[in-house]
């Protein structure tokens, strides 16, 4: 009886133990990712969750790779980019492809952030810059300048050109996405691929495009995580799940604001919005 007892209470203890490996959150290498990833951690730790951040990984692949191998256990993933770029199959049905991954895909944050082409504003006054098609006039001397990802990408510029039937004299220079913004407010290019919800758009006085041919789809934002997350925290998924609807455009453009154009720092950025929400 005794042995028994032990082996119970030594079970116990194991499985105790086993709920304290830490879930692991990563993000893609830019500001809102960035957010996004520790709105995760700080969500799973309010529900006593051990949580280690991964931040800043890297582009779309990485943090695909990382999940897959089972190095990350969850990060916000894109529904355009998860369709284009990871699936490569626009009309492909994303929750049953991931949960074939042994993924969950979801919930949906509520807001939705597409490619934005983004010129400065006094260029597009003087130009005449309304629509993606209008660059078909500044084509021969307008300098691209994009991230790494957005040159390769289908749903990039490889596509974007096809599709509006644009032939740039010049290669785009490709650097880190965070750097996009100062090189084209400091005239180093014209043009840049950035998101509809960047904070800087506004406070920079830039322009965005009219996307008029559709090119781009939709890119709902949604938590993407391993089903035996539970298994690290039980209350893993249920913290995940309540984040569904929370976040619109223009929540989601504040908070990327408050870190790039105020220089706030991210976690104190995401606790105020934890916060706010819980009054």
């Amino acid at each position: 009886m005794k042995k028994l007892i032990f082996a119970l209470f030594f079970l116990a203890v194991a499985c105790d133990r086993g709920s304290k490996r830490p879930i692991v959150v990563g993000s893609k290498n830019f500001t809102e990712s960035v957010i996004l990833g520790e709105l995760l951690a700080q969500k799973l730790e309010a529900q006593k969750c051990a949580v280690d951040r991964k931040l800043n990984m890297g582009g779309t692949f990485v943090c695909d790779g990382a999940i897959n191998a089972g190095q990350i256990d969850a990060y916000v993933e894109y529904s355009g980019t998860a369709l284009s770029a990871i699936l490569k199959d626009p009309r492909a049905n994303l929750v049953g492809n991931y949960d074939h991954k042994g993924l969950h895909w979801g919930p949906r944050l509520g807001f939705n952030n597409t490619f934005a082409m983004i010129v400065r504003g006094a260029d597009a006054q003087q130009q005449h810059l309304q629509k993606i098609s209008d660059l078909a006039s500044v084509a021969a001397s307008y300098q691209p300048g994009f991230g790494y990802e957005f040159v390769e990408r289908p749903d990039g510029w490889p596509g974007l050109q096809q599709a509006y039937g644009l032939q740039f004299a010049k290669t785009p220079k490709t650097m880190d996405l965070g750097l996009t913004y100062k090189a084209l407010a400091s005239n180093e290019v014209d043009l840049i691929a950035g998101n509809s919800t960047d904070g800087l758009i506004s406070s920079l006085g830039l322009v965005v495009l009219d996307d008029d041919r559709r090119f781009f789809p939709a890119y709902d934002a949604a938590v993407v995580y391993r089903k035996d997350t539970d298994e690290k925290c039980r209350a893993a998924s249920r913290a995940f799940e309540s984040l569904g609807d929370s976040i619109d455009d223009a929540t989601m453009r504040r908070l990327n604001y408050e870190v790039d154009g105020k220089k706030r720092d991210v976690a104190e950025v995401v606790r105020e919005f934890l916060g706010a929400k819980s009054r």
